[in-house]
């Protein structure tokens, strides 16, 4: 039987989050997942299940039970386009806590737009390599 709560959770949980986080980050109503998991819901918005499912990068119709969840497609270095929207995510989060403390500074200067750049791509490297490492850990 279709459960729309269980496709949510399974998703939160195999992206490692949970159900409140993805409502934070997508700006939907936590209310509105409490009331599928209690049974006093069973389906969303269209618009509210359209957020969820491109957040996830599966289809309305897979979040509704309709169709088998495809494989995500991986580039030649085991990240699926989903992992590449993660390491964005954190990455835009990381920049604006360093960019808005202000006092970013290189050798008691403050940084150029060059050294935030390149700051910016070691940050980006490394999190890609932590997204392959916890990947091959976890076996996904």
């Amino acid at each position: 039987m279709y459960n729309l709560y269980e496709t949510i959770s399974s998703l939160c949980a195999e992206k490692g989050i949970k159900p409140g986080r993805m409502c934070n980050e997508l700006g939907i109503s936590r209310g509105a997942i409490t009331d599928l998991k209690a049974g006093r819901k069973q389906s969303l918005s269209a618009e509210t299940l359209s957020k969820i499912a491109t957040y996830f990068g599966v289809s309305v119709d897979y979040l509704l039970g309709n169709e088998q969840k495809e494989k995500p497609a991986t580039d030649s270095d085991g990240l699926t386009e989903s992992d590449r929207r993660d390491i964005a995510i954190e990455l835009e989060q990381l920049m604006d806590e360093m960019t808005r403390s202000g006092d970013l500074m290189f050798d008691g200067d403050p940084a150029t737009p060059e050294a935030i750049e390149s700051l910016r791509s070691a940050m980006e490297m490394g999190l890609i390599y932590a997204k392959k490492v916890n990947k091959d850990k976890l076996g996904k």
